[in-house]
């Protein structure tokens, strides 16, 4: 006997309320009236003091001291004016001035939301409005409904204000926000009017709160840009960085694995090289040969990783500092005048500092080709103890040129600071008095030892 079950389809929901709540509609209501909420309601009047100005714009830094230092202050004296401003127009619309009461009376009140938006600018928004119906009460009888001058500037400027301290929704809400009570000023109580002017305050606000909305967003799209220009170059750096180091990790795996490999090789054939050897000889050099493919093996098993897909293996060995004059004939064949000079006793150094000095000459002299066209090059080679020493040091390019600098990455320099680094060596480049550019590098190398160059010596007869 076999039991079924059959899944059960959701009953539908009772009542029409729930259905409209997963309309789109609904959702887009509820979505705007949450933020009204949030822009106007929500910590109405919450202390947000006006910040003052920035003083490194391109402007006011060329300011002096003390008209740099009154510069941060230039928001709050433009508040400090507007509510001036709005002060004369609603005491001297309202009667004679410094004689009449009211007069005086209707100037502070439209004032003051617009110093307000100092402290508390969404409250002063609020204030505004309530500031609107009492002046209008104030000055009964006026043709002016339902703003009386002063309190059109008063709640013009208040508008501007608060838009440019919060965002454009914000901006957005109250104007609606206006919209509605110009609508029920003129509907309820505007019956006796001829004339009003919620239809000026509508376009004029509408005009200045858009101006405000395009300015927020341009400064908004320019702060991402910044933003984003300087997460691109920081991961630019960086990819260069990683680049770098993995064309090293190639180049010294390529060495290293010559190296061992022969290692290995030595370590099988030196037991056939003796006559009899005794069975500790045999032990031992096995013991070499198994260590050496060990290690080799480990070694490409680590640093194959850092190989792309369609990386192949140079055919030929790795350059070192004898191939210079080779690479020196080449740089004088595309147009660059280079002179090379050697001090010091020359000797062979190890493959990763040979190598590392060869790019390093190598890229030197590219910039100089790239930046500098047509001007001449040195090269300085120093064998001094305990280390290398280079010196290349270009001039500048000649004016005028028939050949334009190129501009570069920024990858050559971080890749020889990356060689440098590596060898736990030391690296200064920049420019010259004259105009050129100089590269300067001490690489540290070990002195060859007896028993380096007796291996050597097993090396090169095997």
């Amino acid at each position: 006997m076999t039991e079924t079950t059959h899944p059960q389809p959701p009953a539908p929901p009772s009542g029409g309320g729930a259905k409209t709540a997963r309309s789109p509609e609904y959702r887009l209501a509820r979505n705007a009236l949450q933020g009204l909420r949030e822009d106007l309601f929500h910590d109405a009047f919450a202390y947000r003091p006006l910040p003052h100005r920035r003083t490194d714009g391109p402007f006011v830094r060329r300011l002096p001291g003390r008209l740099r230092s009154a510069a941060e202050h230039l928001p709050h004296a433009a508040v400090g004016a507007a509510a001036l401003v709005a002060l004369g127009a609603g005491a001297l619309s309202s009667g004679l001035p410094g004689g009449d009461v009211p007069a005086l009376l209707i100037g502070l009140l439209c004032a003051l939301p617009v110093l307000t938006t100092l402290v508390r600018p969404v409250g002063a928004f609020w204030l505004s409005l309530a500031v609107t119906p009492v002046v209008a009460l104030i000055k009964s009888g006026s043709s002016d409904w339902p703003w009386m001058p002063g309190a059109f500037v008063c709640h013009l400027a208040v508008l501007v204000v608060v838009a440019l301290r919060t965002r454009p929704r914000t901006a957005a809400w109250m104007w609606v926000l206006t919209a509605a009570y110009a609508f029920l000023s003129d509907v309820l109580f505007g019956g006796s009017y001829y004339y009003t002017n919620s239809g000026p305050m509508m376009v004029t606000s509408a005009f200045a709160l858009l101006v405000v909305s395009v300015w927020h967003i341009r400064r908004t799209a320019e702060q991402e840009v910044t933003a984003q220009q300087t997460v691109t170059a920081h991961e630019r750096s960086r990819r260069t960085l990683l680049e770098e180091r993995t064309t090293i990790a190639r180049e010294l795996h390529d060495v290293v694995a010559h190296h061992m490999s022969v290692v290995a090789i030595q370590a099988e054939a030196a037991p056939y090289r003796v006559e009899n050897p005794p069975p500790e000889l045999e032990r031992a050099f096995a013991t070499i040969r198994e260590n050496a493919v060990a290690a080799l093996t480990e070694l490409r098993r680590i640093l194959g990783v850092v190989r792309a897909e369609d990386y192949e293996a140079p055919d030929a060995p790795q350059p070192t500092l004898a191939d210079l004059d080779a690479l020196l004939v080449n740089v004088r064949d595309a147009g660059l005048e280079v002179e090379k000079v050697t001090t010091g006793a020359v000797r062979e150094l190890p493959p990763g500092v040979e190598l590392s000095a060869y790019r390093i000459v190598q890229e030197a002299l590219s910039n100089s080709l790239r930046h500098a066209p047509g001007a001449g090059a040195r090269v300085e080679i120093g064998y001094v103890l305990g280390g290398l020493g280079l010196r290349v040091v270009n001039g500048p390019a000649p004016e005028p040129g028939l050949v334009k600098p190129s501009p570069g990455a920024g990858h050559g320099i971080t890749g020889m600071r990356e060689r440098v680094t590596m060898l736990n060596g030391e690296m200064t480049a920049g420019p010259t008095g004259d105009g050129g550019y100089e590269v300067a590098v001490f690489l540290p190398a070990a002195a060859v030892s007896d028993g380096d160059g007796g291996r050597e010596g097993i090396e090169a007869g095997a």
